[in-house]
């Protein structure tokens, strides 16, 4: 138990009639990763949440939750794992406190117990004793991971947590996952914006139509499009028909705002020597790599 990975998932599939929703997918989490499950609306990532915790029945493939399976094992395969699917569920009439003492008498285990400490993580402390149908949305969501952390999990399953919060309830939520991953915890994030998986994630799995593209390292996969350069010049004609003539140049194209072309460095260093000696000015010279939301258009598009 200790040793088994959060989450290991092989070929997991999930067919609607005609429309097969999950298609083949493998997944793997280690302990302490910040993975985010990354795709476009109606990819296929809340199917496949559903599968990982058992609420959904695959037509095939395997998942297992610290070497647990949840269909085979049914509650005990839960143990340790705790978060929601879209959005928590909370009784509108109930105070926040209140709502979660009900989740808690469900748990068990010294749920209770947990309770005050839930709410000051969630920073809702000072709103536990007001009804939840006056919470706004972005409380609403903290709500759903105060009843998650009552568990005392060690792999938290977030699915779209940010959907439909101002940018103060953006920022609030993500700083709140940065904390939680900071402690330790694991945490799979289901999200379709890039810019919240780049900034919190550090291992992603991009999918489309059902399948993985991509899965490993965020940093390695970014890495990838090391060697693209932005350069602009007083002569840009000029120095793009100097690149062209490096043999070790390539993709050399004209912008609005001036070429860009790829090499490594010791050929842009003897680029830049060759414009100096043709009487080209250098005004500014920057190494590029692609943005998460860049591949993350180009393999989902293609």
């Amino acid at each position: 138990m200790t040793t088994a990975p959060p989450i290991e998932a092989r070929g997991l599939v999930k067919r609607y009639g005609h429309v097969t929703a999950v298609d083949d997918v493998d997944l793997n989490v280690s302990a302490g990763d910040v993975y985010g499950y990354l795709g476009p609306n109606g990819a296929g990532k809340t199917t496949s949440l559903r599968m990982l915790l058992g609420l959904i029945r695959p037509d095939a493939g395997s998942a297992k939750l610290f070497g647990r399976d949840p269909l085979a094992e049914g509650a005990r395969a839960l143990d340790g794992v705790a978060g929601f699917v879209e959005a928590p569920r909370f009784y509108p009439y109930m105070s926040g406190r209140r709502n979660l003492e009900m989740a808690a008498a469900l748990d068990g285990d010294g749920a209770e117990k947990r309770i005050d400490e839930a709410l000051e993580t969630v920073d809702l402390a000072d709103r536990a004793g007001d009804k939840v149908g006056g919470y706004s949305h972005g409380m609403r969501q903290r709500l759903g991971i105060a009843g998650a952390l009552l568990r005392n999990p060690r792999l938290l399953l977030l699915d779209e947590p940010t959907t439909g919060l101002d940018p103060g309830g953006m920022r609030d939520m993500r700083a709140l996952i940065k904390r939680l991953a900071g402690q330790g915890m694991t945490v799979l994030l289901s999200s379709h914006l890039m810019g919240e998986v780049e900034e919190l994630c550090d291992r992603v799995a991009i999918v489309g139509n059902g399948r993985v593209l991509y899965e490993g390292s965020l940093p390695e996969l970014i890495a990838t499009t090391a060697g693209h350069y932005e350069l602009r010049t007083t002569d840009d004609v000029y120095a793009a028909e100097l690149a062209e003539r490096h043999a070790d140049v390539s993709d050399v194209s004209r912008t609005t705002d001036g070429i860009t072309l790829s090499a490594d460095e010791a050929t842009v260093a003897k680029l830049t020597i060759a414009l100096g000696m043709a009487g080209v000015g250098i005004h500014s010279l920057q190494a590029r790599t692609a943005t998460l939301e860049e591949l993350f258009f180009r393999m989902t598009e293609s």
